[in-house]
Order: C-alpha cells, then sequence, then structure tokens
C-alpha cells in the first residue's frame, strides 16, 4: 500500500514518513501545495495524508482540485484547526477523515488502514482467504493461526491482493502501489516477490493469469 503525506513541518513530515513506513506502508512526501497538488493527480496512492496549512496552494484548495479533477484516492486531513467549521469545510471539499494537531502517530496509522480497507470495499477489519488471515488494523498476517514473517515488500504486495481479492491485478498496477515514486518498478522483480510469498503460505491462493497479472482467491480444486 502507498500513502502520500503532504505536510511543510519537516519534523512532522520525516516522523509520519518514518512511522508509515515501518508500518508496512510506502511512502512519498510533499512539502507544499504545488508538489501534493501534482503527485496526489500523476500517482494512484491508496491513501493521501493532507496538512491544510501548505505553502504555495492551502491544503483545502489542493483538496478541491483532487476532486475537481476526478481523483478518488482517500484523504485524511492533518491540521491545528479544531474549530467545526474547519471541520465541516474540509468534509464538505472532499476529505474522508479528519485529525487534528497534536496527535498519536499510532492514531494515524489506524486511520489510514480503516480508510483503504473501505475504499476498497471491505467492512470487516480482517481479511480471509483461505486459512489466511490479514489483521488490517494490526498489519499483520496468520496462516492457519500462525504468524506469516513477511518482508516489508511481500507484505505490500499481499495486503493489497487481499484487499482486491478475487479481481486480476497486473504486475504493473502491483509495482504502482508497492513502491514509491523514487522505486525501479520492474515487473520480474514482482514475480519474485509473488513466489517468495507463495513458499510462505500453507496453501497458493495467488493464482498467475496468464497475460495479464495475479488474481488472489481460494485454492484450486
Amino acid at each position: 500500500m502507498r500513502i502520500l503525506v503532504c505536510e511543510d513541518q519537516p519534523d512532522l513530515r520525516r516522523a509520519l514518513c518514518r512511522t508509515l513506513e515501518v508500518s508496512g506502508f510506502a511512502v512519498d512526501q510533499a512539502e507544499d501545495g504545488m508538489e501534493a497538488l501534482k503527485y496526489g493527480l500523476a500517482e494512484p496512492y491508496d491513501a493521501i495524508v493532507l496538512d491544510l496549512g501548505l505553502p504555495q496552494i492551502d491544503g483545502m484548495s489542493v483538496l478541491h482540485r483532487w476532486r475537481d479533477e476526478g481523483c478518488e484516492t482517500p484523504v485524511l486531513i492533518l491540521t491545528a484547526r479544531s474549530r467545526w467549521s474547519d471541520k465541516l469545510a474540509g468534509f464538505n471539499a472532499g476529505a474522508d477523515d479528519y485529525v487534528v494537531k497534536p496527535f498519536e502517530m499510532d492514531e494515524v496509522v489506524l486511520r489510514l488502514r480503516a480508510l483503504i480497507r473501505r475504499s476498497a470495499g471491505q467492512a470487516s477489519a480482517v481479511l480471509t482467504c483461505g486459512p489466511v488471515q490479514l489483521y488490517t488494523s494490526e498489519g499483520r498476517i496468520v496462516d492457519n493461526g500462525m504468524p506469516v514473517d513477511l518482508t516489508p515488500q511481500e507484505f505490500r504486495i499481499f495486503a493489497y491482493l487481499m484487499h482486491h481479492a478475487n479481481r486480476v491485478i497486473s504486475r504493473q498496477t502491483l509495482a504502482a502501489h508497492v513502491y514509491d515514486r523514487y522505486s525501479d518498478r520492474e515487473s520480474n522483480v514482482i514475480d519474485v516477490l509473488i513466489s517468495r510469498i507463495r513458499r510462505k503460505l500453507s496453501i497458493n491462493i495467488i493464482h498467475t493469469i496468464r497475460g495479464q497479472g495475479y488474481r488472489l482467491g481460494p485454492p484450486r480444486a
């Protein structure tokens, strides 16, 4: 899963990005409204963290532009503005959630995971396929009750497939949601990572669809 963090305060931005990366996300950064606007429209993020007090273009204007341009990515606003009128304006502009500074980093992680899950059409916080379960709120995977140890890249691939179960996902789409904008996205690396994930699971639930990509679903008879 891939996140865009739009925050102009360097220390807070670095802390947010570090927390999100440790929590299993690929993270891009924008330090002003111009960057935020450009990245949000150009890249396929799973969620965006948006500060309202951005320089050059304020966050509320950026959010309006995103929605006017058809960007449907879930947006979590982070701001020091705590008045109800500010919150109402944020939701009316198209925000999906709103957190007031100061805040707990873990709360932001939990809210982002919930936004991503709901935007993928998943109601339950625990996603299940065969004997494998993804606990989205905790960012952990179990197989027949036993923890599955995946690398960060493997986890992002598997989490994306679990959120979009029974859909065919191309290698290009997986790469776009697994790596940040500066990473090498060679599609053959995705094949290698999929093979590693399969070896770590007790049963094959990731099916290759020739010429199209992968589909996560119940094991074949």
